[in-house]
């Protein structure tokens, strides 16, 4: 999965990408697109690692771009280097003598809503134009754009219309406004607290940061990290709590395997089946899919050992149609 960093030029993109991904400013300095993969952190992980002491712990995984004022100056478009991506992380400056932090969202967002408008009705020209050739018209294709015009000619981004943002003839054009969205506010180094933004909160997942500090925590060793979150009051990494919430926006969750061999975190999307989340780990598991064994992540934790869970009768059996719930810790049992 993958999230495209956006926002207007001093916002903070590439110091929040920095402190993201712990990389430097190499590829930045040339003018590159920069992508980076990143843990996504999950004491859940941790504690199963500790119990079951196996061979390797694998966490989730997600990907942060941020594209190279190359790449943007090449386009008409300056969003369409983050058409591909799964979801969007749109930092707003909430710094310096001048911040205007909710117009600065609203100037983004009508950008975004401009450019998918643009999108929609060439497409729908074409249509027009294909069915007065005497081409067979897509008629629900049409409909979902023509719907989408509406709304976004009403300035409501496809976000905040699930059956429009989620419609499978839909997908293939990647509209920006259909992806999941989280606002990051970047605060001076001194401010704790969330701008006053009004409905916005209520609209739009938000989250406040103070990203040149993130920055600089992300360069430090954990001993000097461990001092430096004392010295400045910070309970937990903003970057810990932004990658996790990021990964919620995007509608993912995890389930576990695990054994002596391996811990590991699956990533799926929230109402997976459990025969899709078989297919995640092997398309042979999901093939012989017979049953799945399946234990919540606190029941296990209540029990303490999965010898004890058993003994509780904690365990159950679940078939194909089951929805992997987040935690969920899972033995697929299969036959090819």
């Amino acid at each position: 999965m993958k999230l495209g960093i956006i926002g207007l030029p001093l916002s903070g993109r590439s110091t929040t990408f920095e402190a993201l991904t712990r990389q430097g400013g190499e590829t930045a300095a040339r003018g590159e697109d920069r992508l980076a993969v990143v843990r996504v952190p999950d004491e859940r992980v941790d504690r199963l690692s500790r119990m079951f002491e196996p061979q390797k712990t694998i966490y989730a995984q997600v990907e942060y771009f941020l594209a190279g004022p190359g790449s943007q100056k090449k386009e008409a478009n300056p969003w369409l280097p983050v058409k591909d991506c799964d979801a969007l992380i749109l930092v707003v400056r909430n710094h310096g003598p001048i911040r205007h932090p909710v117009a600065d969202f609203h100037t983004v967002n009508q950008e975004l809503i401009l450019s998918d408008l643009v999108q929609v009705e060439k497409r729908l020209e074409r249509i027009e134009q294909d069915h007065r050739r005497g081409k067979k018209m897509n008629a629900e294709e049409q409909a979902l754009l023509t719907d989408c015009r509406k709304r976004l000619e009403s300035e409501t981004p496809l976000r905040h219309c699930p059956e429009l943002a989620g419609a499978k003839p839909l997908r293939g054009f990647a509209l920006l406004t259909a992806k999941p969205l989280l606002v990051v506010f970047n605060n001076e180094e001194s401010d704790l607290q969330m701008p006053e933004i009004g409905e916005l909160a209520d609209a739009e997942s938000c989250l406040t940061l103070r990203a040149k500090i993130e920055q600089e925590l992300a360069r430090m060793s954990p001993e000097e990290a461990a001092e430096f979150l004392k010295e400045y009051r910070i309970g937990d990494s903003a970057m810990d709590r932004m990658i996790r919430l990021s990964y919620e926006v995007m509608g993912l969750m995890s389930f576990f395997t695990v054994g002596d061999d391996e811990v590991r975190a699956w990533t799926i999307r929230r109402g997976t089946p459990a025969v899709e989340a078989a297919g995640v780990i092997h398309s042979d598991i999901q093939k012989g899919f017979i049953r799945a064994e399946v234990i919540s992540y606190a029941d296990l934790m209540a029990a303490g050992s999965t010898a004890e869970a058993r003994r509780r009768g904690t365990f159950r059996l679940e078939g194909k149609t089951y929805d992997v719930q987040d935690g969920d810790i899972i033995n697929f049992r299969f036959n090819i």
